[in-house]
């Protein structure tokens, strides 16, 4: 496993990451098992990256983390968010109910700072008042974190929190049915210095090439109660696309694919060449696909003309089908 510098930070995190949304229950049911051998399987695979939230199944995807991360014979770098649950979320955003939330989080993760905290997308004139910056560099002099960075929606939300000199990451989602950051973003993430850490890689599961345009999913899946942004961004559920016209664009990517290759493999391995991009917060239902996502590391880059037909793809095809700003 290969590791990236987390943006201006210290920290050396794995390519490839585990995205732990789905120990907290939104992917469908999850035992405590699972979670365990899910989060073990990471240790064996040399992850040592693990991004949570404290909204995530109501703190239970922390307290799997923090189980897991008390017992690994090597600790794990672990980023949470905050901003999201009802008690902020969307114009809670005082420095007090913040540092709150903070100290919870580091009781569930069972640490007494936070490796990266990460504001989870706040509004956007949340961002624009400026105020929550200063909050969290104060979090950061108390010692409640050691770096801050922002989860954001729209590629204008992270050029705004680029612009704030203490910005350690930016968290994107980033995958071949959302290619715009190649062109708006990176080399402004890099001048700066910030991190890009990629969620929704396989675009909720479509990228892996498995899912029928009539998929069906568990009541608790968002991929069902969010599937036209009934609850959130429906930008976080197929990356905004329609289930049926999303599975449908996977035409215009599988003749790229090399033989041999699978079609999660080669959208994970796109992502990877992009120098900008510290680490993929891949979610996993099981053990075996954190050993598979991990694998992606050593395969070979793809070429430029691959890179420059799935930019084409994008831009003709699929860039027009996102029901979201981008």
């Amino acid at each position: 496993m290969k590791l990236r510098r987390l943006g201006k930070s210290d920290l050396q995190v794995s390519e490839i990451g585990l995205g732990c949304w789905q120990l907290g229950g939104d992917f469908g049911p999850v035992d405590a098992d699972t979670c365990a051998s899910i989060l073990d399987a990471t240790e064996s695979a040399g992850i040592n990256f693990l991004d949570t939230a404290d909204v995530y199944g109501g703190g239970n995807s922390e307290r799997h983390v923090g189980a897991f991360a008390a017992r690994a014979k090597t600790k794990p770098v672990i980023a949470t968010k905050v901003g999201r649950s009802g008690e902020t979320y969307p114009d809670n955003y005082e420095e007090d109910n913040i540092r709150q939330h903070l100290v919870a989080s580091c009781t569930r993760l069972g640490v007494d700072s936070l490796d990266l905290i990460q504001l989870h997308c706040v509004p956007p004139e949340v961002l624009q008042d400026g105020t929550i910056f200063a909050t969290m560099e104060k979090m950061k002099a108390e010692g409640l974190c050691r770096n801050w960075g922002a989860s954001v929606e729209t590629i204008d939300e992270a050029l705004l929190c680029i612009q704030q000199p203490g910005l350690t990451s930016l968290q994107i989602i980033f995958n071949l049915y959302r290619q715009n950051a190649v062109w708006d973003l990176f080399d402004k993430a890099k001048a700066a210095d910030v991190g890009i850490i990629v969620r929704l890689p396989l675009a909720s599961g479509v990228l892996s090439g498995k899912f029928k345009p009539d998929q069906s999913f568990d009541a608790s899946d968002h991929r069902n109660y969010n599937a036209n942004g009934e609850m959130f961004s429906v930008g976080e559920t197929f990356s905004g696309i329609a289930l049926p016209q999303a599975v449908a664009s996977l035409d215009h990517i599988r003749p790229h694919v090399p033989e041999g290759v699978s079609m999660a493999d080669f959208a994970l391995r796109w992502i990877l060449d992009h120098d900008a991009v510290s680490s993929i917060i891949a979610g996993c239902s099981r053990p075996d696909q954190v050993t598979r996502n991990a694998a992606v590391s050593d395969i070979a880059p793809l070429t430029a003309a691959t890179h420059e037909a799935l930019a084409t793809a994008y831009r003709d095809h699929i860039e027009s089908l996102v029901r979201c700003p981008i």
